[in-house]
């Protein structure tokens, strides 16, 4: 089981936030830049030909004598879109990175349905095969069917980030919050982001690696094999290098932190042994992610 009974009852306290408003498609919790009949004012606009008298301000008529109609802010759900990276180099490490993934991504999309957010799961498959995708949902009884959706994704051998991403980022009609759950161990990654950004969606990266990866305690002569390709590499490892690895491991997240930056993208790097809990109530709190 992904999630316990225990940890589902806590993440029932958080909302998922938006950090702009985005128009939904049901009556939901979110703000939206339509305007309609909520208790939240918004703004005024003149008085028309069949409105609904109810909404006249008298006050400002009185004032003005002239007719003005009470404008409130709508409230609406959004499309809250969930993508799952299930390469073959996100089923490794201890704890493993992929199960860390379904668990953090499970957690989330149970925040968006019991917000009565739509939510939405896509997990990516190599070119030319159809990608696993929950439909979009927005009530809490999809969770069974939500969950199971997690259990049951394949994995993939190999993932093109860029071209998945910018055909998912092309055909979604409903754009909204778009969570990527990824390694980024793919050189078109960039692409993929780029994409995602620059057809409005409001991106949330969560780079997952082992803390194998961050720390790796390795010495002498290997011989390392890349978990997608198959390509062997052998090396000769000693506190040297592991400086240098350590070095270049910095700067890469600090350059795929930069290009987010750019791009109005929220980067999270994190690791594979973070507890669920501080993921959610604490570094995606802090992050304006959820609140609690």
């Amino acid at each position: 089981m992904l999630l316990s009974p225990e940890t589902l009852a806590r993440l029932e306290r958080l909302t998922l936030l938006s950090r702009r408003a985005l128009a939904g498609q049901l009556q939901g919790e979110r703000r939206s830049p339509k305007r309609g009949q909520s208790i939240e004012f918004a703004d005024f606009r003149p008085y028309t030909r069949g409105d609904d008298f109810r909404r006249i301000d008298w006050n400002a008529y009185a004032r003005l004598e002239r007719l003005f109609i009470k404008l409130f802010v709508e409230e609406e759900d959004l499309t809250v879109h969930l993508l799952v990276d299930t390469s073959r180099s996100m089923d490794w490490g201890a704890p493993n990175k992929l199960h860390f993934a379904k668990q953090a991504a499970a957690a989330l999309g149970y925040v968006a349905l019991h917000g009565l957010d739509r939510v939405t799961v896509t997990a990516f498959a190599p070119q030319g095969e159809a990608a696993p995708r929950f439909p979009a949902r927005r009530d809490k009884a999809a969770a069974p069917a939500f969950f199971d959706f997690f259990d049951a994704l394949p994995l993939s051998p190999r993932t093109d980030l860029g071209s998945r991403l910018g055909r998912y980022a092309f055909q979604a009609v409903q754009r909204g919050p778009a969570l990527l759950f990824s390694d980024l161990l793919d050189p078109t990654w960039r692409d993929g982001l780029h994409a995602l950004a620059a057809r409005g969606f409001e991106v949330t990266v969560l780079h997952i690696l082992a803390p194998q990866e961050r720390d790796p305690d390795l010495r002498g002569d290997l011989k390392l094999r890349d978990a997608e390709s198959g390509e062997t590499l052998e090396l000769s490892i000693d506190g040297g290098t592991l400086r240098r690895y350590r070095r270049t491991l910095a700067a890469w997240e600090r350059e795929v932190s930069a290009f987010c930056q750019g791009r109005g993208i929220l980067y999270l790097p994190v690791s594979s042994d973070t507890p669920l809990e501080t993921l959610l109530f604490a570094h995606l709190a802090a992050r304006g992610v959820v609140r609690g």
